[in-house]
């Protein structure tokens, strides 16, 4: 059975801590919605699949996936060094280093990498 955010996480979170989960909730719509429109040296670039893909092998990493999300997605838009980026971030951000960083995504921005 699919556990989501919105059905589940939000109202489980707003009854232990009202306030929390409010937050959270702005937090991961920020997160979610957070683009300039641009790739590297281009711009008017709709990013929703790119960040939809970033936001679901985040969940991945953790354990959770969704039955209608076409995981091919993941590997076609998203290069091992940026999954290695974005995994080690998620679970051990320790062990990040600034190689890792620059590994990914080279013609592209600070901002837009963060």
């Amino acid at each position: 059975q699919d556990y989501t955010w919105e059905e589940h996480g939000f109202s489980l979170i707003n009854r232990l801590y009202p306030e929390v989960g409010q937050l959270l909730d702005e937090k991961f719509q920020v997160v979610y919605n957070l683009t300039y429109n641009t790739m590297a040296m281009h711009c008017g670039v709709d990013t929703s699949m790119l960040r939809r893909a970033i936001w679901n092998y985040v969940h991945c990493v953790f354990g959770i996936r969704y039955d209608d999300y076409d995981y091919g997605e993941v590997n076609q838009l998203l290069e091992r060094s940026l999954k290695v980026y974005i995994k080690t971030v998620a679970c051990y951000p320790e062990k990040t280093s600034k190689r890792m960083y620059t590994q990914f995504w080279r013609h592209f921005k600070h901002s837009e990498k963060v």
